[in-house]
């Protein structure tokens, strides 16, 4: 890997609180921090045209190395001209390593210091085994701008003997990843497991600190049953206090727009989630008022947009919350489109907000005013 391709610029830190804006470089481009990352699983963010993505304010999209590698399969997408022209997205790509895709399988897992034997019960049924190198080889013909190490991921609850062994899994196949790895345009990211503790988790990054120079750390295992202040509880002192300052650092996963207020207040930079597209195919909205379910009957004859202080092009756009209550209700593929739209450009925007309230050092009156408002009970 070429690291002056891949350089950590931090612009400012908010001296209330541990947030920090800066500008991640890569080879399709500059990311500014804090960043909302929309995930696009199969190469394409569901039922969203990709100009569509980046007119609502995308800089980097994700993808999921599992779902590529089982359909259509990396050979294919490098014999295409690799990810970026596969998409049509010709600007940064994130791939995570498919792991939390691999273990969901449950009881078709079978776990070794090796490597991972899986069978694909969501495709062929046909029995895989993947070791590290695979995974780096499927990573490097997909050719993203950041992929992710092999680990696992640990639900919750789980016991601490459980998730110490996944630490040592993932440590032990980080080193691995980071020795196959060898594309020089395409970054590689450490993954800090240790489920909901804090010593695990230290063991963690250091480990991944002393393999060699990751340029970035993702923070896996939160949002996999636990409550959010029980996240917070470890999340918060791992960023803020022993994180590396120069490398930016990703919490892989988490995405309603208060915890995205709160983790950037501890020093988080990049976050990803599915849940504004899935939850806007199920007829849910983000808004200045909270969470809105506009399936409910009392939007049935709303002629006002779905939030009147959001400026997406869906509620600038004429869609009325009964129109969309009556596409969703009636299973009409617009409605779960639009909502899809708003919520990602309700994410993005927020970021948006609290970096400029970052480089204006005013986030800490920031977050309060979040945490004060109707918008916060987004659960």
């Amino acid at each position: 890997m070429d690291q002056s391709l891949f350089t950590y610029d931090v612009l400012a830190e908010d001296a209330t609180t541990h947030a920090r804006a800066g500008v991640l470089h890569t080879p399709h481009g500059d990311i500014p921090t804090p960043i909302f990352m929309p995930v696009g699983t199969r190469a394409t963010v569901k039922g969203i045209p990709t100009e569509t993505v980046r007119e609502l304010g995308a800089k980097i999209v994700l993808a999921n190395t599992y779902h590529l590698a089982m359909r259509p399969g990396a050979d294919l997408i490098a014999e295409l001209g690799g990810l970026h022209d596969f998409m049509n997205w010709h600007g940064p790509i994130l791939t995570d390593s498919g792991g939390f895709q691999v273990f969901s399988h449950n009881d078709a897992v079978k776990l070794t210091d090796d490597g991972v034997r899986f069978i694909v019960t969501d495709y062929d049924g046909r029995h895989v085994f993947w070791t590290p190198e695979d995974n780096m080889e499927i990573a490097q013909k997909l050719g993203s701008d950041i992929c992710m190490q092999l680990d696992q991921c640990p639900g919750y609850p789980a016991t601490r003997a459980f998730v110490e062994r996944a630490v040592e899994l993932s440590s032990a196949w980080a080193e691995r990843c980071y020795q196959a790895h060898t594309r020089p345009d395409q970054a590689l990211f450490g993954i800090v497991q240790g489920g909901m503790h804090l010593d695990l988790r230290l063991r963690s990054l250091a480990h991944l600190e002393s393999i060699g120079n990751f340029p970035g750390y993702g923070i896996g295992g939160y949002s996999v049953g636990e409550d959010h202040e029980t996240m917070f509880e470890t999340l918060e002192p791992l960023v803020s206090e022993h994180m590396p300052k120069q490398k930016p650092r990703y919490l892989m996963g988490v995405g309603n727009p208060t915890t995205l207020v709160r983790a950037v207040a501890a020093g988080v930079d990049m976050f990803d989630c599915v849940l504004p597209t899935r939850t806007g195919r199920m007829g849910t909205a983000f808004s200045s008022q909270g969470r809105l379910n506009l399936r409910n009957a009392r939007f049935a004859h709303d002629k006002g947009p779905i939030d009147e202080a959001c400026h997406c092009p869906v509620c600038t756009g004429g869609y009325t919350r009964a129109l969309i209550r009556h596409l969703v209700t009636q299973k009409e593929m617009l409605g779960g489109i639009l909502l899809s739209q708003h919520n990602l450009f309700y994410l993005l925007n927020l970021m948006q907000e609290a970096r400029q309230a970052i480089l204006e050092h005013r986030y800490g009156a920031f977050l309060s005013d979040w945490m004060n408002s109707e918008a916060a009970a987004d659960f």
